[in-house]
């Protein structure tokens, strides 16, 4: 990739990142006057998962074979959001993922982003595993949900491929295309995600 290249993807990850910040915000703010005078509380950038990778024990024979510097470095997860019950001491962990997206008047290429493929990480073993146990949500539910945020849902392409990844849980994903409309997010919230927590 040449310097001209370079130059504007370092602009687009800069609006990327603004973009996404807006999205969060708009979902935070939201959520925070839903949840007044509830037993719940938003969280924003929960740091219980900021140091999972670093504290991996690994063989000797790994170890061996890798780059192990004296200093020590945080390196974990930390999700958008988490939606914690006072009462029950449950979370749900949440990811709002905006993105551009191949829809009228944009040309293909429009959809190229990989925000949706990034959201995948939650869908792992080890961090299913200490999502559950830390958020106490149980076994057998997903402990996170993905709010998919911008052209990205509504993108025939990538829409396709978030109902393939999370058939027969599609309670943990939403498709936010309107992000005025409130109603529709609160309402699969209450509708399909509360009863977890409770």
């Amino acid at each position: 990739m040449g310097t001209n290249e370079l130059r504007k993807r370092d602009t687009w990850q800069d609006v990327s990142g603004s973009k996404a910040e807006k999205a969060e915000k708009n979902f935070k703010d939201i959520f925070e006057k839903h949840f007044e005078n509830t037993d719940f509380k938003l969280r924003t950038k929960p740091k219980e998962f900021k140091n999972i990778y670093s504290s991996v024990k690994l063989s000797k024979e790994v170890l061996s074979k890798i780059y192990s510097p004296d200093e020590t470095w945080t390196h974990g997860v930390i999700p958008d959001f988490a939606i914690d019950n006072i009462k029950t001491k449950k979370t749900l962990y949440i990811e709002v993922k905006r993105q551009d997206g191949w829809v009228e008047g944009k040309e293909r290429k429009a959809g190229r982003g990989n925000a949706h493929e990034r959201s995948c990480k939650f869908f792992t073993p080890g961090l299913l595993d200490v999502l559950r146990n830390t958020g106490k949500i149980g076994n057998d539910v997903l402990p996170f949900w993905v709010v998919f945020q911008g052209d990205i849902a509504r993108d025939p392409k990538r829409v396709r491929e978030i109902h393939f990844w999370y058939k027969g849980i599609e309670d943990h994903f939403f498709l936010w295309s309107d992000s005025s409309d409130e109603k529709s997010l609160l309402d699969h919230f209450e509708k399909k995600l509360k009863k977890h927590l409770l």
